[in-house]
């Protein structure tokens, strides 16, 4: 070992076994400034790969370095490739997929109340603590919930924010570690200010419910709103794209099982694994025809897409707002995967 070596200076966090467990996933890099400002202090991402593959002065990109553009071995790597290849880096940063990887990121923000911070640190099961870039804020690791599939809507976020902003729960989103852990208790609440009151939970299970409720609440509202047509409308590159989605997505969803036989939530994480897939493909289509899909549009590719892989049942046949019951779930599924606007 040497001295730059980031095994023996962050001892805790590279023995850790749940980052030892995320550390053969090829979605490691490091958050730097990607602009040649001095005054920039926004960090992102960085294609890491390029990086170590010799990017240098003659490299066209704007800045320094350049941004990640697609989370996996293009431009990201292991653990061990990025402690070899940068040694003296001053974080990590991870593309977390919950429910790949079975586990989940508590992102605790520098304003959360001290008396919510300090009750959060201390719930069981956490398999690691830190603090944040900040120095105020905190992650905290934890197994995937029992209950992540209950909750369809939720378990199809990137993010489920509390109210407030005070904390979130990363699903499908980078964490940038510092590699600082903390004691699992290191918040201790001032005794002369009570308010808020900590929230009453006593494990992540009932903290991810409380935020994947409020989001399936927020998802159906936000789904009225998607202005479908009455009728099909005319897409293009249309049946291109369920096409791709079809036949990227065969053989990949989760079973009727997973969902102890509940057929609207396994339905709804049918259209989950459609949509994730027809993302990029919305993307492709859309810049060659120059062209920006409608959520309207969307919500339609996705229907139509779902008709092809899901059984035939008496429910599909109800309407819900004014719209086939399934082309509702489609738009339903499109409102809890925009962005929030807060």
């Amino acid at each position: 070992m040497t001295l730059a070596d980031p095994t023996s200076r962050f001892p805790s966090f590279y023995a850790n076994p749940a980052i030892r467990l995320l550390a053969t996933a090829a979605r490691w890099t490091v958050s730097g400034r990607l602009s040649n400002d001095p005054e920039a202090t926004n960090k992102a991402p960085i294609d890491v790969r390029h990086l170590l593959d010799g990017c240098n002065a003659g490299c066209q990109h704007i800045g320094p370095v350049r941004g990640a553009w697609d989370i996996g071995p293009d431009c990201l790597v292991t653990l061990a490739e990025l402690s070899e290849g940068l040694p003296s880096a001053a974080n990590t940063a991870f593309y977390v997929q919950a429910a790949v990887d079975g586990l989940m990121i508590i992102d605790i923000e520098p304003d959360c109340p001290q008396q919510i911070s300090s009750h959060l640190l201390n719930l069981p099961g956490a398999v690691y603590i830190e603090q944040s870039m900040s120095g105020r804020g905190f992650h905290i690791l934890a197994p995937l919930p029992a209950n992540f599939h209950e909750y369809p809507t939720a378990a199809n976020k990137k993010v489920l924010r509390e109210e407030h902003g005070w904390y979130e729960i990363l699903l499908d989103h980078w964490v940038t570690f510092t590699r600082e852990p903390v004691n699992s208790s290191p918040v201790v609440a001032d005794a002369s200010k009570q308010r808020p009151r900590p929230p009453d939970f006593s494990t992540f299970e009932a903290v991810y419910a409380s935020l994947a409720e409020a989001a399936a609440q927020t998802s159906a509202a936000a789904a009225v709103d998607i202005d479908t047509a009455v009728d099909i409308p005319h897409i293009i590159a249309g049946e291109q794209i369920i096409a791709r989605v079809l036949d990227q997505t065969a053989g990949r969803f989760k079973t009727l099982d997973d969902f102890n036989g509940d057929t609207s939530r396994w339905e709804f994480s049918v259209l989950g694994t459609l949509y994730r897939q027809m993302l990029q493909y919305l993307l492709r289509y859309g810049g060659f025809h120059g062209v920006a899909y409608s959520t309207g549009d969307q919500a339609w590719l996705l229907y139509q897409a779902a008709q092809q892989v899901l059984p035939p049942r008496r429910k599909h046949h109800e309407r819900r707002n004014g719209r086939p019951f399934l082309l509702d779930r489609a738009a339903a599924m499109i409102a809890a995967q925009q962005p929030d606007t807060d």
